[in-house]
């Protein structure tokens, strides 16, 4: 068998990176290309029956007033553009300087509009939302496990694995943003409160084995049952996990643009659940029973004190 507790530094190390390079890039101008869910603005599509290229787009865009808008091409003659506000009849001088520099037709079969005060609900609704499910999560844990002795612990390494994973999930974001204008919106959200149920049943399936070994010989080494219950779960973990990504890339692969975000969202989200459940959440279970932590503060704290006598 694997021991996986013995490389247990190597896991989180691995994910103390990872963090810190998704922590780089939202640290880094222009962060997070935040969705007009967010924001407030107006989006929409317009479809050409002669592509006229998008510096065309954006010239028509400029002479309407709006020559900072945001227009993705989305293929087939087909662009999404986002500017600000436009109000009720913003989008009629758009079409008409649009049909001004087009050959054939041109037409805008969607138009959607947040206004500011329904942006900041949502982003009022969308930070309640996660933390009332944090919450219920802690709490839930450290119910399941009363029976073993400082239940408390599974909650809290369990909901460090589910912040993990939405770090590293908002990190890719911030990267993806530069690359392929991956948006953070209302479905993000959906995404990253799926993510997360999906993770902690995970972590809570390793947990329960865990509790059962102790349960069984009581005197065993805690990182040994550790080691055992990764062992007994790894497999049905790895099935689980496989078997439902590539549902998810099949999807992602064949969904279009409309799901896209969401898609990618939910595969980071469960690749990296299964990861944290099995090498984050059970190591860092392992180092907090063994002392680890404090034994690493005792270490950093003695070498100030060295200096403060000196």
């Amino acid at each position: 068998m694997i021991d996986f507790v013995r490389r247990r530094y190597w896991f989180i190390g691995a994910s103390a990176v990872l963090i810190m390079i998704g922590a780089l890039f939202l640290a880094l101008p222009p962060h997070l290309k935040v969705g007009i869910d967010f924001t407030s603005g107006t989006t929409f599509s317009i479809d050409f029956e002669k592509d006229p290229g998008i510096s065309e787009v954006r010239g028509a865009l400029a002479t309407a007033g709006h020559g900072d808008a945001l227009i993705q091409p989305a293929g087939g003659g087909s662009y999404i553009v986002r500017t600000r506000d436009l109000g009720e009849r913003g989008i009629e001088p758009i079409k008409a300087a649009l049909d001004a520099r087009s050959e054939g037709t041109v037409s805008i079969p969607e138009v959607t509009t947040v206004g500011k005060a329904v942006a900041e609900d949502t982003i009022r609704n969308a930070i309640a939302a996660i933390a009332v499910a944090s919450l219920f999560i802690m709490g839930y844990m450290a119910w399941a496990f009363r029976q073993v002795p400082k239940a408390y612990r599974y909650g809290i390494t369990a909901m460090v694995g589910v912040l993990h994973n939405v770090a590293i999930v908002l990190g890719l974001f911030a990267v993806l943003g530069r690359l392929i204008n991956a948006e953070v919106n209302a479905i993000f959200i959906v995404g990253i409160l799926t993510v997360i149920g999906y993770s902690v049943h995970d972590t809570i399936v390793v947990f329960d084995r865990i509790r059962e070994n102790v349960k069984v010989a009581p005197g065993r080494p805690f990182g040994q049952a550790v080691n055992l219950a990764i062992g007994e779960t790894l497999v049905r973990s790895l099935g689980t996990s496989s078997t439902t990504l590539i549902v998810i890339l099949a999807m992602l692969l064949i969904g279009g643009e409309t799901l896209r975000d969401f898609l990618i969202v939910l595969f980071t989200g469960i690749a990296v659940g299964t990861y944290s459940s099995i090498f984050l959440a059970a190591q860092l279970l392992v180092s907090w029973e063994n002392g680890d932590f404090t034994r690493w503060l005792k270490r950093r704290r003695r070498p100030a004190e060295a200096q403060a006598t000196t």
